[in-house]
Order: C-alpha cells, then structure tokens, then sequence
C-alpha cells in the first residue's frame, strides 16, 4: 500500500469510527466495525476514479478473504485529498462481482489441482535425471524460493535427502505453483456502472454506516 493509499484508508477509519485488527497484516481485515457486541470485518478502498481498483495479483485467496466481508469505498478528487463521498457495500452487494471474477480463474485453478498429479518418475528423471537420492541442491534447483530451508529439511524422507517418491512430491507442488502464478488476474476493477443508484454517504458517516449495516443484518435474519 501506497502512503497516499495509506492516509486515506486512515481517513475512512476515523470518520466512520472504525478499528484497526489487533494483527493488521495476518488478518486479512482492514478495519472492524462493533456493532451491538458484533464484529464486523470491513475491506476499505479508494480511488480518485469513478471505478476502483483491487489486487495485483486475484486469486482464490482473495475470494475467500472477500466473501462475507462488508466494503467501504472512498472516492476522492483527483489530487487525493479530498474526499467527496463514500459507498458501502453489503456482502450480498459484492457478491455478484466477486462471483463474476471466482468463475474468470476458476478453470484455471482447477488446473493447478488437477496437472500435478499426472506427473510421474519418469517424468520427473526427463527433468531432474535419474537418482535414488536426491540432494537439497537438487530440490532447490527445482522450487527455488518457494520453500524456506526449514520446509526443505521437512520434506527429505531419507537421511542424507529425497527419495524419488519425495522429489515428484516436489515437483508436483512447483508445477502446482507455476500454474497458479499464471492464473492471476492482474488488478481486477470494479467498474463505476457496478455502482449505479448506490447510495452516497456524504454526511453523518459513523451514523449512517451503522444503520446500513444494521438494515443488513436484519435483512439477513
């Protein structure tokens, strides 16, 4: 996050008198919302567009991560400092987007679950040679950084490295990986016409937040 993105995502915070998680950056959170003893988890975006945009890299992690959550957008004026107004989203608002980009990598996924496990010895001794141990060197020169040298060290099932059977597992999960990576859709954006006869909150934002989320709630039980 940027230190522009930052102070404004601090800006929707104290005007709607949100918290910040405990642990920011494991939680996957950006801000909560005590409504009658309940926790509500919140994604928070802005942008000085009409639309907004996400994530770098989406995939299924984020799908999990959003479904459920409830959004806070700020819209600001093309400079970035002032906000003109802000949109909140239900998670049944945002579901049908979110559902939209879950089916665009779902395929792909699919793969990355399914490829590696058609990768055989054979294959693998076309890749990596033919051993009946395998050294730490040669399971990093197949996953490189992908693992620590502690996972490394985890996964030798033999004394002095890896059994045939332990390299294909490492090379199912580098293939696994690879596909994955692929699979990304770079920075999805919400498009402005998502947001059409939404309402604008320009006023009494704690307030006003608050009986949205409450409506929400009800509408649910």
């Amino acid at each position: 996050m940027t230190v522009q993105d930052d102070s404004r995502e601090n800006e929707l915070i104290q005007l709607f008198n949100l918290e910040r998680p405990v642990n920011l950056s494991r939680s996957g959170t950006d801000a909560i919302l005590t409504l009658n003893e309940l926790k509500i988890t919140f994604e928070l975006k802005s942008t000085t567009k009409t639309s907004v945009t996400t994530v770098r890299d989406f995939g299924p992690e984020h799908i999990k991560k959003w479904r459920g959550k409830h959004w806070l957008f700020g819209f600001y004026e093309k400079g970035g400092k002032i906000l003109k107004y802000c949109l909140y989203a239900s998670p049944k608002m945002m579901a049908p987007w979110i559902s939209e980009k879950s089916d665009y990598v779902g395929s792909d996924y699919k793969l990355a679950q399914l490829i590696p496990e058609l990768i055989s010895i054979s294959l693998l001794y076309e890749i990596v040679g033919e051993k009946e141990v395998y050294t730490l060197e040669d399971a990093q020169s197949l996953q490189k950084r992908q693992y620590t040298i502690q996972e490394y060290r985890n996964k030798m099932d033999l004394e002095s490295g890896y059994s045939p059977e332990g390299m294909l597992s490492i090379l199912k999960d580098r293939c696994k990986y690879l596909i994955e990576r692929g699979s990304t859709l770079n920075n999805p954006h919400i498009p402005a016409s998502y947001f059409e006869g939404w309402e604008r909150i320009t006023t009494n934002h704690a307030q006003r937040l608050r009986e949205l989320v409450t409506e929400t709630i009800q509408e649910n039980t």
